[in-house]
């Protein structure tokens, strides 16, 4: 949804209505995450995706019916029975695709939860998708934090049912988490009837980069290009310009090991964020790792080096006191055997690691392998909004 919320902001804001159809659960080797979306615009527009063409014209018909005035539709796509190219999904996946029209009657708080994801605050969207009583479905909740200041907004249909997805929402939106829960008819704790589509939009996780070099920049320019808020830290002034780090959204000048310090203590850091060690110099690298491998809360520590520099930045860390659970958090030599050469290769190679422990990926051939290709999990959480199989929170 965040990739086409400035296009449906756009025609909510002229009056517009709209055709919204959203992923809102995925099996086997769908090709695209629950929390995909496509808009077919007042004109007919189609913006975004949902399955990278495999079915959007079907959902394109769908899209204008419920426009027209249908119901919202929740419908599942698989591999079509009679011809796999006609309507199914040739990648032998499965998909729930949630369709309905948005507008500024069916949507007022549109306006305010664009504000938010802007803004980098915490927000989620839980819609009912599923439900025995059709006057249930496409009802939403606005879902902030218990420390926002600003309220959560909406109704699913009773004051039960509030008060069991506002928690489990809450819990999603905090580690940045998006997922399609079950609950009873009305919110019940066990049982089966209503599915909630809860859509997180967190801000985006950090990418920390120490060391201003050639590899740093392209680094950074992979890092935004992945949606992480990208900053890169050296503490020689001459180096760390803006100008050398286009794609960083900030340049620090400051001694890694004191700024990572007080990141730390600030509570910037969390379970998503990644930290790079690219200077290969121990007067840097050393301190900074020191005070990285000992950060439980961060999801990546990587160290360039050669074999060389990593033996004798190990025996280095050990002499400073780490024990050899932490320094088993290092990924050191950083990336994945690519081959890299290139700054822009060896980007491309840490940026391949960095996802591999996302989703729990190996990092081998896929044509070497049997079995699904897409991966549901792993020890990093996701940018943004995240997916996994559906669920129930309560199981």
């Amino acid at each position: 949804m965040r990739e086409v919320l400035p296009e449906l902001l756009r025609w909510w804001r002229a009056g517009a209505t709209v055709g919204v159809a959203t992923v809102v659960a995925t099996w086997r080797s769908a090709p695209r995450q629950a929390g995909a979306a496509m808009l077919v615009g007042p004109a007919g527009e189609a913006v975004g995706s949902v399955s990278g063409g495999c079915v959007e014209g079907a959902v394109y018909e769908l899209a204008q019916s419920v426009v027209a005035g249908g119901e919202p539709v929740l419908q599942r796509f698989g591999v079509s029975d009679d011809d796999a190219f006609a309507v199914g999904l040739t990648c032998g996946g499965l998909l729930d695709v949630f369709v309905e029209a948005v507008s500024r009657a069916s949507f007022p708080e549109l306006e305010d939860v664009a504000a938010d994801v802007e803004a980098g605050r915490p927000v989620a969207l839980a819609t009912v998708v599923e439900h025995p009583e059709p006057a249930w479905r496409g009802r939403r909740l606005v879902v902030r934090g218990e420390s926002s200041q600003v309220p959560s907004t909406g109704t699913l249909g009773s004051g039960r049912a509030d008060d069991a997805v506002l928690d489990d929402a809450r819990g999603l939106l905090a580690s940045g988490r998006t997922e399609t829960l079950t609950y009873g008819p009305d919110g019940e704790r066990r049982g089966e009837g209503m599915r909630v589509f809860v859509s997180s939009f967190a801000p985006r996780p950090r990418l920390l980069v120490f060391g201003a070099i050639d590899f740093a920049a392209a680094v950074a320019q992979v890092g935004h290009f992945l949606g992480y808020r990208v900053t890169v830290c050296d503490a020689r002034p001459v180096f760390a310009t803006s100008s050398r780090f286009p794609s960083a959204d900030e340049v620090v000048v400051q001694w890694p090991h004191r700024y990572l310090e007080a990141q730390r203590e600030a509570g910037r850091l969390d379970g998503r964020t990644v930290i790079c060690v690219l200077t290969h110099d121990p007067k840097f690298d050393v301190p900074v790792l020191e005070v990285a491998l000992r950060l439980p809360e961060v999801a990546y520590v990587g160290a360039m080096g050669s074999r060389r520099t990593h033996d004798d930045r190990m025996a280095r860390l050990r002499e400073a006191g780490l024990t050899e659970q932490e320094l088993g958090r290092l990924s050191s030599p950083i990336g994945l055997d690519l081959g890299a050469r290139t700054p822009q290769e060896t980007a491309i190679s840490i940026a391949a690691e960095i996802v591999a422990a996302q989703w729990g990926g190996r990092g081998d051939r896929l044509a070497e392998r049997d079995g699904p290709i897409h991966h549901h999990g792993g020890p990093l959480a996701t940018a943004g909004e995240t997916a996994g199989n559906p669920r129930s929170a309560h199981s």
